[in-house]
């Protein structure tokens, strides 16, 4: 028997592991497609007896049992991530600013996730607590950034805040400092690559997610409608490419994700201006929606007041003559500019937010897994709903600022260059000639200036 193979038995291609495949090669995890799928075997002799055994009918129930649990929790949470939406939404500012804390933190967490190795984690205790560390230290700035700008005219004279205020910036400095010295001290022979691997991990994670809710939060300040705009056209455009897809999709669009359809995605962007031009008309009427947040406390029921942005006041567009018209014949429309700039919106929703979900997608087919975690049940992660949000915003708040916003000087900006600019002797002279300023216009009484005349600097 040590001469020949046992009878009736053969090893193809034998390795002395005893691991093989049919072309010679040791299974690994190398032999995985991109899709995640096991990679076809170069012959299939082996296989040729072998016959898949119908399921049976008690296989068949159980798994219509499970997908229509699947469905019914699905939907179940889409209703409540829905009304939690709207629901924070009519609430006011503050509690939007909390949703997307959460979504940020979650979001972060998730990614963090898939790059960790257990076992060299728990080696590396101090790995997982920078992380959050990094992620702290760029909240605070970046929220201190927001607050700072669009508060100045509260932070600037608040005893305990203007120190913070004031030195913002090299107070976070320092903070990431700190923590840059404490992971080169955490550094271990043996984990060096490992280490390293999630510094920059991390940092990826700190700029596609934390750095983009940033901007989205301060979409939210500058006016509601900068948040929910943008917002509603990525979820519109995601539901209609699905509708479209099924219903008359044909051509691929994309190897990272098979199902998506070129005909889905035209046919998406069209249903999606056809839907950004009816909600813009709509909450262009609320000036809870347009106005920017001068009241955290203020919700739907109590709104705001300001005067309109002038891209939603109605415009007369009239075009010019064309030679190829009558003498004098013009044709003109009467339309909001925000009605031209949703359009730009809806087709950067359209044709390059999806790109933030084509990278998710590659991402997670890097790492094989289905989902990026289980925080909304029946649905994945949450990255997996905001892969596409994060781009939208960051689209929102650029494209707001270089071509709709009002360059002004603010009431804080000023209150900023005459507290951290002026001496306390220029500060009061100031306030005695804004003083007179009023009493000429007829704003106050002349007692409140013979008050400002008379004060003096408290020496101490």
């Amino acid at each position: 028997m040590t001469g020949r193979s046992r009878r009736g038995v053969k090893f193809p291609h034998k390795h002395s592991n005893g691991h093989n495949t049919v072309d010679g090669r040791r299974s690994s995890f190398s032999d995985v497609s991109e899709d995640g799928s096991p990679v076809k075997m170069r012959s299939s002799a082996t296989l040729d007896d072998i016959q898949e055994k119908p399921p049976t009918a008690e296989e068949q129930q159980s798994e219509y049992e499970k997908k229509k649990a699947n469905f019914i929790t699905r939907t179940f949470w889409t209703f409540v991530m829905i009304g939690g939406f709207f629901t924070a939404l009519f609430m006011g500012h503050v509690y939007i600013i909390a949703v997307i804390t959460a979504v940020q933190i979650v979001s972060f967490k998730e990614v963090i996730a898939i790059a960790n190795v257990p076992s060299r984690a728990r080696d590396l205790q101090s790995t997982k607590s920078l992380n959050w560390y990094w992620l702290a230290t760029s909240m605070y700035f970046l929220y201190g950034e927001s607050v700072i700008y669009y508060f100045k005219h509260i932070v600037l004279v608040d005893k305990v805040l203007l120190p913070l205020a004031t030195h913002h910036r090299f107070i976070s400095f320092l903070l990431y400092v700190f923590g840059f010295v404490f992971f080169v001290g955490s550094l271990k022979a043996g984990h060096l690559k490992f280490q390293f691997a999630q510094f920059g991990w991390t940092h990826m994670a700190l700029f596609l997610i934390v750095v983009q809710a940033h901007f989205i939060m301060n979409n939210v300040f500058e006016g509601m409608i900068w948040f929910f705009l943008p917002t509603s056209l990525v979820i519109t455009n995601d539901i209609f490419a699905y509708i479209c897809g099924i219903t008359f999709g044909r051509t691929q669009l994309i190897k990272l994700s098979p199902k998506k359809t070129v005909e889905g995605f035209v046919g998406a962007w069209i249903m999606t201006v056809i839907f950004g031009v009816l909600l813009t008309n709509l909450l262009m009427r609320s000036k809870y929606f347009i106005c920017p947040v001068t009241d955290l406390g203020a919700n739907i029921f109590t709104g705001l007041d300001c005067d309109p942005n002038p891209v939603f006041i109605p415009h007369e567009y009239t075009t010019p003559q064309l030679f190829f018209l009558p003498p004098n014949t013009t044709f003109s429309i009467t339309m909001a500019p925000m009605q031209i700039h949703m359009f730009f919106w809806a087709t950067f929703a359209s044709l390059i937010a999806p790109f933030g979900g084509f990278f998710a997608s590659g991402l997670k087919r890097t790492f094989k897994i289905k989902d990026f975690g289980h925080s909304i049940p029946g649905h994945g992660g949450m990255t997996d709903r905001m892969d596409c949000q994060f781009i939208m915003g960051f689209f929102a708040y650029m494209y707001y600022h270089t071509f709709i916003a009002i360059t002004k000087v603010s009431l804080g900006e000023v209150m900023e260059m005459a507290i951290t600019g002026l001496t306390v002797d220029e500060q009061i002279e100031l306030l005695k000639g804004m003083g007179r300023y009023l009493v000429n216009q007829g704003m106050v009484g002349p007692e409140a200036l013979s008050c400002l005349d008379n004060a003096l600097p408290v020496r101490r």
